[in-house]
């Protein structure tokens, strides 16, 4: 993902940075946390009820939405009209790449001194199978990873006595998931939030040199299926669940389970099961298991 304004409209934007001690924010309510300032080009718009989407429908400038309590540090601050924007890092999210992430400032509490950390509790694995059942059905949606979305935009961006029915509001709260999403969504915030840090997540199950019916026999559910762009989660010993997106149809995509065999199959038709993620050299075309619960 890319994407950072130019610095000329960033100055242009009011860009102040925050000197001296360290300030912080604590999330409120579900946040979207962007790689651009530009929060109103995204959402709201002209008519108050409008998502900038691109062709597949995605908001590709949200990184994750941030649950409540996740402590930002403050960086830099952007003053808007209405509103101040911050750019931020939290250890809920290392960003890839070095992207800047950017906060609302009214989605968050302002704090002088270091909150403690977001408080993260692992499910049972039944509970983690159970939300994921759970979230079959769910539209893919990039940067997602709250099943039902970030209600606070509503009141925020858009009008909170809008006309919109159902759908409407679901698809401008950005209610749905991504492929981490999913699994961040089950797990409460507890896996990491990227496939960058989920192909190197737990220990490795191994693969390499295994057709997909060994591979099948290796794997317990909740085992990961992962490259770097995407993850496929194993409910059972025949079933595997992921949020795919599927850009021309007609819901671009969302949360599906497939036989785990079949899917299997499908997967290394393009790619080739290896023990561990290369640290250097050729990383496309391949993948890896990790097994990450209970361990």
């Amino acid at each position: 993902m890319t994407r950072s304004l130019p610095f000329l409209l960033v100055f242009l934007l009011g860009w102040t940075q925050l000197c001296g001690a360290a300030f912080y924010g604590v999330v409120r309510n579900a946040a979207p946390v962007l790689n651009t300032p530009a929060f109103g080009d995204i959402f709201g718009r002209a008519d108050g009820r409008s998502l900038k989407t691109d062709q597949c429908g995605q908001v590709r400038q949200l990184e994750f939405i941030a649950l409540p309590g996740t402590v930002f540090r403050l960086r830099e601050k952007i003053p808007l009209s209405g509103t101040t924007v911050y750019r931020v890092e939290t250890d809920d999210y290392p960003s890839p790449d070095n992207i800047p992430l950017y906060v609302d400032g009214r989605f968050i509490e302002l704090r002088d001194e270091q909150p403690p950390a977001r408080i993260r509790t692992l499910p049972a694995r039944e509970r983690i199978i159970a939300a994921l059942q759970e979230s079959v059905g769910s539209p893919y949606v990039w940067g997602g990873n709250v099943r039902n979305g970030a209600s606070a935009l509503i009141g925020t961006f858009y009008p909170a006595g809008a006309a919109l029915d159902e759908r409407a509001k679901r698809r401008i709260t950005l209610a749905g998931l991504d492929c981490s999403g999913l699994l961040y969504q089950a797990t409460g915030g507890w896996t990491p939030r990227n496939t960058s840090h989920l192909v190197s997540y737990g220990t490795g199950v191994a693969v390499e040199g295994k057709n997909a019916q060994e591979i099948a026999a290796r794997l317990q559910p909740l085992d990961l299926l992962v490259w770097n762009g995407h993850v496929i989660i194993v409910l059972d010993r025949n079933t595997v669940i992921e949020s795919r997106l599927e850009c021309g149809s007609l819901t671009h995509g969302g949360v599906v389970t497939t036989p785990l065999l079949q899917r299997l199959r499908e997967i290394m038709r393009t790619r080739r099961p290896l023990d561990a993620w290369p640290a250097k050299g050729k990383r496309q075309g391949v993948f890896v298991v990790r097994r990450w619960f209970g361990i």
